[in-house]
């Protein structure tokens, strides 16, 4: 298992940087103080515990978050790593599974949820403090810098109204599998190239939700006037028949949202996740694979 998930998390890292993808880091423009390469060095430090064969979800999240910090010293990754920890220990179990008792992902997926514990959510938000996320602050309700009284799904659910990451363990990952990678399949079968896929996965997140990072450091209208800008890119993009046209409006869009420190972090973080997410679905033997 530890081979296919290290690889399907550092090329589900990558393909997510090649694309244009406004107001985040991608190969086309840097942003916000931080590099391709550190998050390029982040997938790699990342990959080994996060797919680390047989640890709690926790475990791999606090290891993963440590060779990160080890690796290029900044919060590249902290929303990436608690989205790919569960998808990574369900695949593990997947593979262990027959498919005949629910052992395809989506339903593995569930149970790893269902399993998480205490010491899941101590181990997690000790990682979430060490990363210091930007807008990072006290909580009446499962202070991360408390230790816990909820299992890490529960720490997760109590903030799911306001935070896209946390929504993802209340609903079993209900918008990758059915928003995302659906997008994803769409594109890709109109003949997209993996760019434009992923970046279609993004403008999706973007357009249907306000980005949670950017709710958490600047507001509730920003938030709202860069769905709306996301809305029109995903129409254009889904209507033009040359996609590559749109390049020099979206890296302008991008300039502007990179001037204004706006990143959509969190539509950028369950990109990865449901690039990871079909990965690992697809180095799954056929049987194994969620519908």
């Amino acid at each position: 298992m530890t081979p296919l998930c290290c690889r399907a998390f550092i090329a589900a890292c990558r393909d997510e940087l090649d694309a244009p993808k406004p107001g985040n880091v991608h190969v086309y423009a840097a942003g916000h103080r931080m590099t391709v390469a550190e998050f390029e060095d982040s997938a790699v430090a990342a990959a080994g515990p996060l797919c680390a064969q047989g640890a709690r979800v926790g475990v791999r999240i606090r290891a993963a978050i440590e060779a990160t910090n080890r690796a290029v010293g900044t919060n590249t990754n902290l929303g990436i790593v608690l989205l790919c920890a569960p998808l990574a220990a369900a695949a593990e179990r997947a593979l262990a599974a027959p498919a005949a008792a629910g052992g395809d992902l989506r339903a593995c997926l569930t149970r790893v949820l269902d399993g998480l514990d205490v010491a899941d959510a101590a181990d997690a938000f000790a990682a979430i403090v060490q990363a210091a996320p930007a807008g990072l602050g006290h909580a009446a309700q499962h202070d991360v810098f408390a230790p816990p009284q909820v299992t890490l799904k529960e720490a997760m659910t109590a903030a799911a109204d306001r935070d896209l990451v946390a929504r993802q363990y209340a609903t079993a990952f209900a918008d990758v599998f059915d928003l995302g990678m659906p997008l994803h399949v769409a594109a890709t079968a109109r003949g997209r190239d993996p760019k434009l896929a992923t970046l279609a996965v993004y403008l999706g997140f973007l357009s249907r939700f306000p980005d949670s990072h950017i709710l958490r450091k600047h507001g509730a209208a920003a938030a709202r006037e860069v769905r709306r800008t996301a809305q029109r890119f995903d129409a254009l993009l889904d209507e033009t028949g040359d996609p590559a046209s749109l390049f020099p409006q979206l890296l302008a869009w991008d300039r502007s949202l990179k001037a204004q420190g706006l990143n959509p972090g969190s539509s950028a973080d369950l990109t990865v996740a449901t690039l990871f997410g079909i990965r690992l679905q697809s180095g799954l033997p056929s049987t194994h694979i969620s519908g």
